[in-house]
């Protein structure tokens, strides 16, 4: 029950707006994954699990500090390109509409490339009362 709140938020977050041809329910999978954007499994707390939900805002032009997430973190791109770059040189896109299921411990910043703002819907399960970002020393 625990692993299921992430799948839950998720679900919630596919349901359409409004439906078409009569459907009483639809249905329209976003992402279906059990690995991170570096390739590495989804990472959730053994004990105590807490569901933070976070609408982030990134003005235009603004940089991210560089840090880390100890736990899988997943954020849906409302608004805005945004490129994080990882340690060794890998840089990733997004774009409004785009999933992003984040590195786990992976040193990266992330950066608004575009004109406007860049939101975020970011939904993280750490352990109770510990932080879901690590800023580097």
């Amino acid at each position: 029950m625990k692993r299921l709140l992430p799948i839950a938020v998720l679900a919630l977050l596919a349901a359409p707006a409004g439906l078409a041809d009569n459907q009483p329910v639809k249905s329209t999978t976003v992402i279906d994954t059990t690995k991170t954007v570096l390739g590495q499994p989804l990472a959730l707390p053994e004990k105590d699990p807490e569901l933070k939900v976070t609408l982030l805002e990134i003005a235009a032009g603004a940089k991210l500090p560089r840090h880390e997430h100890p736990w899988s973190r997943y954020a849906y791109v409302l608004a805005g390109d945004l490129q994080v770059t990882f340690d060794g040189g890998l840089v990733k896109q997004y774009h409004a509409g785009d999933f992003i299921v984040e590195g786990v411990k992976a040193w990266h910043y992330g950066e608004n490339i575009g004109s406007g703002p860049v939101r975020l819907l970011v939904i993280d399960q750490t352990e109770a009362g510990q932080p879901a970002t690590v800023l580097a020393p």
